[in-house]
């Protein structure tokens, strides 16, 4: 499993004014999409999402978004170390995804760009 970056996982309250900072900090443009509720932007390595509280309640325990080449493959070696995978692997609308709490509490999305 080789870990490829992460995205620091940003909950804000009002995304419209948020991503033009965010925009102009990464120098590019947001790729925007919604899931479960929650409006999401994608802005270099950051992810923006705004939404209902319960919502983002949940998404806050989700200490960053790892990189990973597979996501399968990353659910093999996590899970041979003692994580405990709680969600997916699961379709997204960038490829896969998978939950997973460390044997130290943490909790981190992988995802990969496979579909």
């Amino acid at each position: 499993m080789e870990i490829l970056g992460a995205t620091l996982r940003v909950c804000v309250d009002d995304l419209e004014t948020a991503v033009p900072f965010y925009e102009r900090l990464a120098g590019g443009r947001a790729l925007r999409f919604e899931r479960g509720g929650v409006s999401v932007a994608a802005v270099g390595c950051f992810l923006l999402m705004s939404g209902p509280a319960s919502e983002l309640d949940v998404l806050r325990k989700v200490a960053a978004t790892i990189a990973v080449e597979d996501v399968e493959e990353t659910a093999r070696v996590l899970t041979g170390l003692g994580a405990r995978v709680v969600a997916g692997p699961v379709e997204t609308p960038g490829g896969r995804n998978l939950i997973a709490v460390h044997p130290d509490g943490s909790v981190y999305e992988y995802a990969d760009r496979n579909g």
